[in-house]
């Protein structure tokens, strides 16, 4: 699912309060034409802010435990020397 969030008040002083759109996954462009048409009535003077798309894509959402590497993993930035070894594995400590 798509949200399109934001802020608005009745009036500059009044309280604001917390909205939100909710539009469908294959609906971004819609979400994001929604999100601009915030953003125009806050630029012509209407007392709203904080307008924010979040996305939670079930097919880009990531299953847990993915961001917990195996003992093996070893993880690279680069290599200046092809003649120094590749890095470490994630589970070893660097000594200081």
């Amino acid at each position: 699912m798509i949200v399109v969030f934001w802020l608005q008040s009745d009036s500059e002083a009044g309280p604001v309060r917390a909205l939100h759109e909710v539009f469908p996954p294959d609906q971004l462009g819609e979400a994001l034409k929604f999100a601009e048409s915030l953003r125009a009535q806050r630029r012509a003077g209407e007392p709203i802010s904080h307008v924010a798309i979040q996305s939670e894509l079930q097919e880009s959402v990531g299953q847990a435990g993915v961001s917990d590497p195996s003992r093996d993993y070893a993880h690279y930035k680069r290599r200046i020397d092809p003649s120094i070894p590749l890095g470490r594995p994630s589970g070893e400590t660097r000594e200081e």
